[in-house]
């Protein structure tokens, strides 16, 4: 049996996918609802943190442009324009629930500094101590290393700072229910995996390739998350955004997504 209520300490990725439409602009229907629902899990004695893609993809949008840009410095400044846009959005959302919410963004170099990534630890821990629900991404205006796909996305992202943040699950939001044997959009007869023990080279084989055209991540950088938090003794579950109420029932241990389980 998943006992996922019990687990008190949980980070939330948030892809592209989930918050935006395929236009690139913002599901804001969609995003209301993931912020009542994580409000009130935090309501509920949970201690929530947020990596949030969506910058590029925001910033896309509000630009007018018609699909992700391909060069570095167009992608700089359209993930600069995003994050303006996607922290406003939170704060206002959560406003509403008397929640306040803080920016953390993050380089490679940080994380892998030891008393840089103490500093974040840090502050991360303190924030959750005064009630406040960190919102986590890479600082992609100065760091290229994630728009150039050379060091992850942010599903790896998200299992760093789970990591680092001692939590109890790593949950990530997608736009498939979770693992399959092959790619379900294309293989009407692809089987469901809900819950994976080990990470084997079968699993990593059907994790497929690319994700939507507006993020950067698919199931591949998926399982390289799940490899980074169960070797730190977290827990993992994959689901589909798409119905944010499906939280709840995940939190009463009803068999959502799949989950990875730690070693």
């Amino acid at each position: 049996m998943r006992n996922i209520s019990e687990k008190k300490r949980i980070v939330i990725k948030l892809g592209s996918s989930t918050l935006a439409h395929k236009t690139g602009k913002l599901n804001i229907r969609r995003m209301q609802n993931l912020v009542r629902v994580i409000a009130d899990l935090q309501n509920s004695g949970k201690e929530i943190i947020i990596v949030s893609s969506g910058s590029v993809a925001l910033g896309t949008g509000k630009l007018g442009l018609r699909e992700r840009p391909k060069d570095t410095p167009t992608r700089q400044a359209v993930a600069a324009i995003g994050q303006c846009e996607l922290m406003h959005m939170y704060d206002n959302m959560f406003e509403k629930y008397s929640i306040t919410i803080a920016q953390i963004l993050l380089t490679k170099t940080i994380i892998e500094k030891a008393d840089r990534k103490k500093n974040v630890e840090n502050t991360i821990e303190r924030l959750i101590s005064l009630g406040v629900i960190p919102i986590v991404n890479e600082n992609d205006t100065v760091s290229i290393d994630e728009l150039e796909l050379e060091i992850g996305e942010n599903d790896s992202l998200a299992a760093m700072v789970a990591n680092i943040s001692n939590a109890d699950l790593l949950l990530i939001l997608s736009d498939i229910d979770g693992l399959y044997t092959s790619d379900p959009h294309i293989n009407p007869d692809a089987e469901a995996i809900h819950t994976v023990d080990k990470i084997t080279d079968y699993i990593e084989k059907i994790a497929g390739g690319a994700g939507s055209s507006l993020g950067t991540g698919g199931m591949s950088t998926k399982i390289n998350a799940a490899k980074i938090a169960v070797e730190a003794g977290i827990d993992m579950i994959i689901m589909n955004g798409k119905n944010p109420d499906d939280l709840y029932d995940l939190f009463e241990n009803k068999e959502i997504g799949t989950i990875f389980k730690s070693e």
